[in-house]
């Protein structure tokens, strides 16, 4: 199995884990990937919301002026991927701007909307065309009942099966991102019918973290997610799409510990992105954090250049040292491969450092 959990949105033409000659960026120097909150208005209402979206923007979102800033910044820091989101992204109404901005800077762009009537009279050839590279989409539930109940809002699943259609016939990779909690991890056949039917190019699993609209009760059983890791493990052998995880580093444990094939055990045995490793996230007021589930700013783009702060603020440079994890993360001998989610430690702990809860395994 090539490691490509963390490779979303790359085109078969680009640089891949897992081919010859190929080598992982320095994630010391550059993010892999950075992520902009562009708006938190929103018109959905899911029960997981780490941004606590709102129907209205929030008066303090960054202007024209500042978006250019931010852009230039994210040019210079050379992300692999440039990903917009939200909230709800097409909220802006200079989104098509932007997106062609940071586009003609060379970045490749991936936006994450939301499926509300905003995107549904959105035309998906203008995205393509502004410099769309790639778009995900989240389904939440394996079927219609489910994912609306999720998101908050009656329609949600019927429209999202309408943009899928569009953006393939657009010609816009699709990623489906998926949120595991402990309403919907027993539903690991049912969601892998569903990604068989639909085949999008990547499917993205995101292992809850307890922030924003999320609680500590929806969390589920570190058990659960093991056994869900091992299936979706054995699931990645067959299917035609790539599957990675989001706050779910241990599932590259799980595919080291079972892959024979010499060449994928090299490529996984790479450091993966994390918060602050490889990773950087920016706000809609331009805060800069390590993760936008790692709720810790390290500076602001108005005042500080991304660059900088990626490559030399204390809070990023203690996040890429595997040897300052603590409990038995610390004593894992996978934490340079996997590392935990330093997201979902903090918020269960307020120490950024801690074991992950979600883990199961016990290290030698």
């Amino acid at each position: 199995m090539p490691p490509s959990q963390f490779t979303p949105f790359l085109p078969p033409d680009r640089p891949n884990p897992g081919r010859p000659g190929f080598a992982l960026p320095d994630f010391d120097e550059n993010p892999f990937l950075v992520i902009w909150e562009a708006t938190r208005a929103c018109a959905l209402a899911c029960k997981h919301c780490r941004a606590e979206a709102h129907p209205l923007p929030d008066p303090a979102q960054l202007d024209a002026k500042a978006c250019e800033l931010l852009i230039d910044q994210v040019a210079e820091a050379a992300p692999s991927l440039f990903v917009i989101t939200g909230g709800d992204p097409m909220c802006r109404p200079d989104l098509l701007h932007l997106i062609r901005t940071a586009s003609g800077r060379g970045l490749r762009v991936c936006l994450s909307p939301s499926a509300t009537p905003r995107l549904m009279r959105t035309d998906f050839e203008t995205l393509r065309g502004a410099g769309v590279a790639g778009m995900s989409l989240s389904l939440d539930g394996p079927d219609r009942a489910s994912h609306d109940a999720f998101r908050g809002v009656p329609g949600t699943w019927d429209r999202s099966m309408e943009i899928l259609r569009r953006a393939k016939q657009a010609d816009i990779p699709v990623q489906i991102n998926t949120t595991i909690d402990a309403g919907n991890i027993g539903k690991f056949t049912a969601f892998s019918e569903l990604m068989g039917e639909l085949q999008p190019s990547t499917w993205s699993i995101f292992l809850l973290v307890p922030m924003g609209r999320a609680t500590r009760s929806q969390l589920p059983d570190a058990r659960d997610v093991e056994t869900f890791f091992e299936n979706l493990a054995v699931l990645s052998d067959s299917v035609p799409f790539r599957i990675k995880t989001t706050d779910g580093q241990h599932f590259r444990r799980v595919l080291l510990q079972r892959s024979s094939h010499q060449k994928a055990r090299s490529a996984l045995l790479s450091p993966t992105t994390n918060a602050g490793r490889g990773f950087a996230f920016i706000s809609h007021t331009g805060e800069i954090f390590p993760s936008g589930f790692l709720p810790i700013s390290a500076g602001n783009i108005r005042k500080n250049r991304l660059l900088d702060v990626y490559r030399s603020h204390v809070l990023f440079k203690t996040l890429r040292k595997s040897a300052a994890l603590k409990g038995k993360c610390g004593r894992c001998e996978f934490n340079d491969v996997c590392g935990g989610s330093r997201a979902r430690a903090y918020a269960m702990s307020r120490d950024m450092m801690a074991a992950d809860p979600l883990c199961a395994y016990q290290p030698n």
